[in-house]
């Protein structure tokens, strides 16, 4: 196997960890911010839910993104209402406790670089490459990254090949010689391995069912911590099992 030069990491329920939130209430808030109107708050929260939702299965089943400003400019709430600046406002801070960066990041991340290996992230969201940013900048870890893609400023979601390819050319590096490591099989394990990368499972998550695709898959190792990544990633570089 080649040397490991990058390490790229999924976001939600890795870089930050898994946790059980509720959708609705995300919605909600938005909906309370741009008034009623003709429409119910609860029915405009539902429908954009139900956007959202839609949204989630064609990344899915047809790999295409999607981004938060689009969806919302569908159900008629986009960033020409009135009210849209602030509606934005309460949903962003609805997320932020959400949102934070699992405090194994950095001692990782800066080990990763210290052995010479760049950092990366590819992310299925929705959100805009900014919003995660702040969030890292935020945590004080966005100077460790080398480079990070998201799927709302391209065209392809995981396990799209093509979401794999623009992450490795953002850490200026051969997908064979780069790592994925995420906690879903379809995405995180299957997508990697289709374009030559190693994928790492890092089993923690509680992922709702009609979010799981099934795939006949076996990752290259498996973390139960972010803490033994760097194991991992020193033995394939070494010439052992890594794990």
């Amino acid at each position: 196997m080649s040397r490991v030069r990058a390490v790229l990491f999924d976001w939600g329920g890795t870089l930050t960890p898994w946790h059980q939130v509720d959708l609705m209430a995300q919605w909600h808030v938005f909906a309370t911010e741009v008034g009623p109107g003709d429409e119910d708050v609860a029915d405009l929260a539902a429908r954009i839910l139900e956007a959202e939702g839609l949204a989630w299965k064609q990344a899915r089943t047809e790999h295409r993104s999607a981004r938060v400003e689009d969806l919302l400019a569908e159900v008629g709430y986009g960033a020409e209402h009135p009210d849209y600046l602030r509606a934005r406002g309460a949903y962003d801070r609805f997320w932020e406790p959400h949102t934070h960066t699992d405090p194994l990041v950095h001692p990782l991340w800066e080990g990763l670089r210290a052995q010479g290996i760049a950092v990366g992230v590819l992310s299925n969201t929705i959100w805009s490459r900014d919003h995660h940013r702040a969030i890292f900048e935020r945590d004080g870890v966005l100077h460790l990254i080398d480079g990070d893609v998201y799927s709302s400023e391209i065209p392809w979601t995981k396990p799209h090949p093509e979401a794999f390819r623009a992450a490795a050319a953002a850490v200026d590096t051969d997908p064979a010689d780069c790592v994925y490591v995420g906690d879903r099989l379809f995405e995180d394990i299957h997508g990697p391995q289709q374009v030559g990368m190693r994928a790492i499972l890092v089993p923690h998550s509680d992922i709702p069912l009609e979010q799981r695709v099934e795939v006949d898959t076996t990752p290259d190792a498996v973390a139960h911590s972010l803490a033994e990544i760097s194991g991992i990633v020193a033995g394939w570089n070494s010439g052992g099992p890594g794990g």
